[in-house]
């Protein structure tokens, strides 16, 4: 058959636009594409890819190298490859023809690859700590068992946060009554002390009891509190003590005596600066055994009370700090009751306080606060002349300066100096005067050591004729150990001196104790004490010492 010239054309039109595509690839010099070997096709295995020539390797300077198919050229201006038809060397996924990718497993200890999800993921894995590589022996030492709901151990339960240990697990717990923390506490004891009189050289030992009750209760609240802190105490002793010379005996015939502390204190938050300041107090007790005092042939200690209050405003300016309060107080005394039935009236004794007091503190850095503090006060006696015919009344005051402190929480407290004077109506009592310090420091030496030391001065009335009055300095070193978490032992020492002025006589004191406390539960302890008392006076016949040994315990909520 004859074949028309229109087929001819036909079958050369192709080749010729062929021929036409190639040479214009050529004259734009562009590279060929990249094309698979037949070994790549007939390959059994579909996730390995051959390695093909690089063509980037062409370019002149360049050493041949091998890339896998769909992998970007090692230049990043080298034009990419067309994908279609291409399959596409990937770690996971599909590539272009649909062939499902094994997904890489890790070598053993290897991090997991980046996008990749846990069979069993946890949703609190970022709240959990994480292991320590060595734990300390102490996590696996025994434990006071923890409920699994406490510890967060329930299966299914979201973690929970511990809670922080508790710092003394014997302590006193308390009870909240609405929202008021309200601790008590009683202890009760009894013992021996050889020489309750403070007899100079006439030692009469005799049993003894001793109940002390304690109450505090505090506020929880987010503005203002109020404090009650109460603390009181009986002493009783088995024996009596008459005079077996016939003459009038420097100590009462019964010895037994109370003494009560208490106090309330409160504070109303005006502002975020500016603080109304209050409190009351009330104060129990007796002369101490061997004071000079003491009138002679009494049939018991004659019992004195002082009441009395503060009021006080406290402003802060930033760092500084202003602090101006009045007080008020009154003491009283009881008749005394002599061995012969009668009494004697103490009302020489009776007087009121009024004074006030201003403090300016300054912080100068987080944990240490210098301050000044002045006092004033006036004393007026119910009786304008005393029983030995002195007019008592007078003025005083000190002026001290300190700061409070707390460095790295191992040592807090407030330590000051300063001077004390005073001066009396009657021109027969000179001006007393003298060193003033105060102060109280702790310091946590370590987590089983406690160290305190407590230091104050006073300037106390007295009935001694032509003596203006007592200026009482005492020093208190206190040691606390946990031998156990049961076990605690307190080794206290007390030096004091009684200076009175314009006499002939100066008092010294000197008291060491130790206390072997073993706590059973928070509710119940047991208490053993050891002291010993020295006084030392320059009066002849005054000095004495004893030893006291007592028993107890305590119950407490």
């Amino acid at each position: 058959m004859r074949r028309g010239r229109g087929s001819g054309c036909r079958r050369r039109a192709p080749r010729a636009r062929l021929l036409l595509a190639c040479g214009a690839a050529l004259v734009a010099g562009i590279a060929p594409a990249d094309a698979q070997m037949l070994s790549d096709l007939l390959n059994p295995n579909p996730t390995q890819v051959a390695p093909i020539p690089d063509v980037t390797a062409l370019r002149p300077g360049r050493v041949g190298t091998t890339r896998l198919v769909g992998a970007p050229a090692p230049d990043s201006d080298a034009t990419a490859s067309s994908r279609i038809g291409t399959p596409v060397a990937s770690d996971e996924g599909f590539d272009s023809l649909g062939r499902e990718r094994r997904k890489p497993k890790p070598y053993p200890g290897a991090p997991k690859l980046k996008g990749a999800v846990a069979a069993d993921p946890d949703p609190y894995a970022s709240m959990k700590p994480l292991p320590r590589i060595s734990p300390p022996p102490s996590q696996s030492a025994n434990k006071p068992p923890v409920p699994p709901a406490v510890a967060g151990a329930v299966v299914g339960q979201p973690y929970r946060k511990r809670l922080k240990p508790d710092t003394d697990p014997f302590g006193a717990v308390g009870d909240y009554v609405g929202s008021f923390l309200v601790k008590g506490a009683v202890e009760v004891g009894g013992g021996y002390d050889s020489n309750p009189g403070r007899f100079n050289g006439q030692e009469r030992g005799s049993a003894l009891y001793r109940i002390a009750p304690e109450l505090l209760i505090a506020t929880d609240w987010e503005r203002h509190a109020i404090v009650a802190d109460l603390r009181g105490s009986f002493t009783g002793y088995g024996q009596t003590f008459p005079s077996t010379t016939g003459i009038a005996s420097p100590a009462p015939v019964v010895l037994d005596r109370p003494d009560f502390t208490g106090k309330v204190a409160g504070r109303l938050d005006v502002t975020r600066d500016t603080r109304l300041l209050g409190e009351l107090r009330l104060r129990v007790g007796t002369d101490n055994p061997g004071s000079p005092n003491i009138q002679a042939g009494l049939s018991r200690y004659p019992i004195y009370t002082t009441v009395g209050g503060l009021a006080g405003v406290e402003q802060n300016f930033n760092r500084l700090q202003v602090t101006v309060s009045a007080t008020a107080d009154h003491t009283a005394y009881q008749d005394s009751k002599l061995t012969n039935g009668t009494t004697s009236s103490n009302d020489d004794r009776n007087f009121n306080t009024f004074g006030g007091i201003g403090r300016v503190s300054y912080e100068v850095m987080p944990g240490l606060k210098p301050f000044g503090e002045v006092q004033g006060d006036t004393r007026v006696h119910e009786t304008s002349v005393d029983r030995s015919g002195y007019r008592r009344d007078s003025n005083g005051g000190y002026a001290k300066v300190g700061t409070t402190f707390e460095l790295t929480r191992l040592i807090t407290g407030e330590l000051a100096i300063g001077y004390a004077m005073r001066s009396y109506q009657d021109p027969r009592l000179t001006q007393l005067t003298g060193l003033l310090t105060s102060g109280s420091l702790i310091w946590s030496a370590s987590p089983l050591t406690t160290v305190k030391f407590i230091t104050n001065t006073t300037v106390d009335e007295t009935t001694l004729p032509g003596v203006p009055g007592v200026l009482t300095r005492t020093y208190t070193a206190e040691v606390d150990h946990d031998f156990r978490r049961w076990l605690t032992g307190i080794g206290q020492f007390t030096y004091g001196t009684l200076d009175y002025q314009n006499g002939n006589r100066r008092d010294t004191t000197y008291s060491v104790s130790g206390d072997l406390i073993y706590k059973f539960n928070r509710n119940l302890w047991v208490r053993g004490t050891l002291r010993r008392d020295w006084l030392e006076s320059t009066a002849p016949g005054n000095s004495s010492a004893s030893t006291v040994v007592m028993l107890g315990v305590r119950v407490q909520n």
